[in-house]
């Protein structure tokens, strides 16, 4: 099992782009954030790769999210609430 409390790994980068942190895996812009929001992106990839990617930028940024699969549905859990991760692209106001 990888490491779960920083960003790493194949494929993957961060950067700054103005007020935005962004995490890159592949193709896809997984998690970028700023003061005001969280925005996570599968790009149509719902891979535990994908999801370790979301869970590393949490924990490393104290992000406050957790990203995990139950029964082939994915799920984030934010500030005290479970929230059904629907489509590919989901929005978390900080």
């Amino acid at each position: 099992m990888g490491q779960t409390q920083r960003v790493s790994g194949v494929a993957t980068s961060i950067r700054q782009e103005g007020a935005d942190t962004v995490i890159r895996y592949h193709a896809t812009d997984v998690v970028r954030f700023n003061a005001r929001r969280i925005i996570l992106d599968t790009g149509g990839w719902r891979t535990s790769t994908t999801k370790a990617r979301m869970n590393q930028a949490a924990n490393q940024y104290g992000l406050g999210y957790c990203a995990y699969q139950k029964d082939f549905a994915w799920y984030v859990e934010y500030q005290g609430k479970t929230l059904p991760y629907l489509g590919s692209v989901m929005e978390l106001k900080r």
